[in-house]
């Protein structure tokens, strides 16, 4: 059974940083596009970032240049460090494998509140 497992949210002020982690198991991240999605109250689920299996990484342009997408295939993992957060960055954040380009397994979620 598939299982995507985020953690890492949290309250924080405008301005600070949080890390989120996504652990996987029953199946390998190694061979497979890995990403982050948000959802915030009242809007549509929005892409925030993904990383390729080679490595490459592409943000959100309301992202770019604050948040950073990595991952360790041996621990089975794919991180999002956030910094410079501000309140609109409030969603659950949810983590994603995608099979043939596309969203296939989402983990539950993790939420982020960016209020001070």
């Amino acid at each position: 059974q598939v299982q995507l497992v985020e953690s890492g949210g949290g309250l924080v002020q405008p301005g600070g940083s949080l890390r989120l982690s996504c652990a996987g198991s029953g199946i390998s991240f190694r061979v497979y596009t890995m990403g982050w999605h948000r959802q915030a109250p009242g809007k549509q689920r929005e892409w925030v970032a993904s990383i390729t299996t080679g490595g490459s990484t592409n943000y959100a342009d309301s992202v770019k240049g604050r948040f950073t997408i990595s991952r360790d295939n041996a621990k089975n993992t794919v991180d999002l460090q956030m910094k410079s957060l501000k309140p609109e960055d409030t969603a659950v954040y949810l983590c994603t494998l995608y099979r043939l380009g596309l969203p296939n397994y989402w983990g539950q979620g993790t939420q982020v509140t960016v209020s001070s």
